[in-house]
């Protein structure tokens, strides 16, 4: 008899934590993956997004609109954090003006210059002189350069792009919706639109809770 309560004891100690998760996690809908080895996050108010892009990235540029959309659904809601990636041997630098920028308060603004001064006006967003340029238009001086040229930011732009190989990022866009729900337009057909409506799925079912 007394063995027989210990192994229900134990059989509800082993439900107990499953349950627990259960109940902490909604029911989720939308197409996307789960980032092995991470947890779901949600504090009950605010869904973290990470958006894993590059400066170089056509899709990501096109992306870009997308993200008040997404945003403008869920006011107060969406704390929405970018990280850039240099893939292979694409230069650092942009990535790094961006850490600069948005340390300033002004990194919205230098992502929308940066996409801009690659994809519309074909500059070298490689390039010191074009990324102080594009700095200066935003009101950051001569602190901005310098901290540039001495690669203040590169070690922030390294540790991005591990964070993309320690999520398992396989091109951009990519978003990782509250801590391990990840998604990109391959779960979509390669269709922005569509993705941008997955993405704004995904999060309201999260909120539904």
């Amino acid at each position: 008899m007394a063995k027989k309560i210990f192994l229900l004891l134990v059989a509800i100690a082993l439900f107990l934590p499953v349950a627990s998760f259960a109940a902490e996690e909604p029911a989720l809908k939308g197409a996307f993956t789960r980032v092995h080895g991470k947890a779901f996050k949600f504090d009950g108010k605010t869904v973290e997004v990470m958006e894993f892009m590059s400066f170089f990235c056509g899709g990501c540029y096109k992306f870009e609109s997308s993200v008040p959309v997404i945003k403008g659904n869920f006011p107060k809601k969406i704390k929405w954090k970018i990280v850039p990636v240099n893939w292979g041997d694409s230069s650092p630098k942009p990535a790094e003006a961006f850490f600069l920028a948005e340390e300033a308060g002004k990194g919205e603004e230098m992502k929308k210059a940066l996409f801009n001064a690659y994809f519309v006006q074909r500059r070298d967003i490689g390039s010191f002189e074009v990324l102080e340029s594009l700095a200066a238009e935003l009101g950051l001086g001569f602190d901005f350069s310098r901290k540039l040229r001495g690669g203040e930011k590169s070690a922030e732009a390294r540790k991005a792009l591990e964070m993309a190989r320690e999520y398992r990022v396989e091109g951009t866009p990519t978003i990782v919706i509250a801590g391990n729900l990840m998604t990109n337009p391959h779960e979509t057909g390669d269709n922005l639109d569509a993705f941008r409506k997955n993405a704004i799925t995904i999060i309201k079912s999260i909120l539904e809770k």
